[in-house]
């Protein structure tokens, strides 16, 4: 299993910075990611998937989740000129990988209330 890509240094900063809004902040990142997700998925327009693939780059950015916002920004580039089966495959490499990512912020938020 390839080693899960969050930058621990941008969530600690994100939680002295948002405090008490720290949990809602990360479960508005992983509502907003899911919606990015069907929105990849059900759509074959360039324009949209680098449209979508750019929000949810920067998003994941914001969060700390570096490999995630490198596909993503991968996608943005190359929406127009990559054949329809390499969009398929980063689409699932992004779903993938933020599928390996979403258990440290669902963790994230837990450990956020608890303490």
């Amino acid at each position: 299993m390839a080693e899960i890509q969050v930058d621990r240094n941008v969530l600690s900063a994100l939680q002295e910075v948002m405090e008490e809004a720290y949990p809602e902040l990360l479960d508005t990142f992983m509502a907003d990611s899911e919606t990015r997700l069907r929105e990849l998925q059900k759509t074959a327009d360039a324009e949209v998937l680098s449209h979508v693939a750019h929000s949810f780059k920067g998003s994941s950015s914001n969060m700390g989740a570096t490999r995630l916002a490198e596909l993503c920004h991968e996608l943005e580039l190359h929406a127009r000129d990559k054949s329809p089966s390499e969009i398929i495959k980063l689409v699932a490499d992004i779903h993938s990988e933020f599928a390996d990512v979403r258990p440290v912020y669902e963790a994230e938020r837990q450990r956020s209330l608890t303490h």
